[in-house]
């Protein structure tokens, strides 16, 4: 098992049957990354894109998305950011960690679904996680025109 620290991008119209390691497949027709898990074991880690699931940044070179990859129904049970196209190892999760991030998740679908009544901000604010620190994120074109005019 070779973890993968770099990885490579490629948009497609669908996804491949055959997935290379340390290749993320970003198909904007299906909302959709898939990649082979960064540390080795080859499964394949499917990463929705919605707003209740995961971002997707492209700055013209890199792919990061957000929030991290937690591989908890695997047996690697790895978690780590991508980042720049880069893989940032983070520290693992205990399983109370693991069970209220999954309930969390649901009350946040069901709420923007417009399932259940709304959920406590103080508990949306624990779902926020921070992205690492040792790279800063670049601010889009637009992000810059709005700051600027705005």
């Amino acid at each position: 098992m070779t973890r993968h620290m770099f990885l490579t991008h490629e948009f497609v119209e669908f996804i491949p049957d055959e997935l290379e390691e340390g290749t993320l497949y970003i198909c904007v027709k299906l909302a959709t990354v898939v990649h082979r898990c960064c540390c080795g074991c080859g499964n394949e880690v499917v990463t929705p894109l919605t707003p209740t699931d995961w971002k997707l940044t492209y700055d013209g070179e890199t792919i990061t998305l957000y929030p991290s990859i937690g591989n908890w129904g695997s047996t690697c049970s790895s978690h780590y950011w991508i980042v720049n196209n880069r893989a940032m190892w983070a520290r693992q999760w205990s399983q109370e960690q693991i069970e209220a991030s999954r309930a969390l998740d649901r009350s946040e679908k069901e709420r923007y679904f417009g399932g259940s009544e709304e959920t406590d901000s103080l508990e949306m604010s624990t779902k926020k996680q921070e992205m690492p620190q040792s790279t800063p994120m670049k601010k889009s074109f637009w992000e810059r025109l709005r700051k600027f005019w705005g």
